[in-house]
């Protein structure tokens, strides 16, 4: 990749890095809130208090995850994989929650941001092969 790319997808994880934070930070500091925020129920039960707060709190780690690849977006290819999976995965758990009536319209905020930062993250993989850069290894 040239510079300019580089330049590109570090803004790229600047950015994810940013979204995970403001996703986490809510949910893991505050997860009533956060649950209530998306689903528009109250979170009663301790086990879902739990589960809940125990995915914002992954979503926090890769906060740091993303910045470490923001440093050298050509060498953390494994924490962007691993990420984007995680994105598109819980994009879709989402979707169907809105499509259940589980989940609000907020929701959709979440979805979107995910799924457009899954996308960013197959083009950034694109550019990796495409030049020839490392991808793994």
């Amino acid at each position: 990749m040239n510079h300019k790319e580089i330049t590109l997808f570090r803004v790229v994880f600047v950015l994810a890095a940013l979204w995970n934070l403001a996703g986490g930070i809510i949910g893991y500091f505050n997860p009533a809130y956060g649950f209530e925020l998306l689903f528009d129920r109250e979170l009663a039960d301790p086990l879902f208090a739990a589960i809940y707060k125990g995915a914002c709190g992954t979503t926090l780690i890769y906060f740091i995850g993303y910045s470490v690849v923001a440093l050298n977006p050509v060498r953390h290819t494994g924490i962007v994989l691993v990420g984007g999976i995680g994105k598109v995965g819980f994009a879709i758990q989402l979707m169907k929650f809105y499509s259940a009536g589980i989940a609000n319209s907020n929701a959709l905020v979440v979805i979107v941001g995910d799924f457009v930062f899954f996308l960013l993250f197959v083009y950034y993989f694109y550019r990796l092969v495409k030049t020839r850069s490392r991808v793994f290894g």
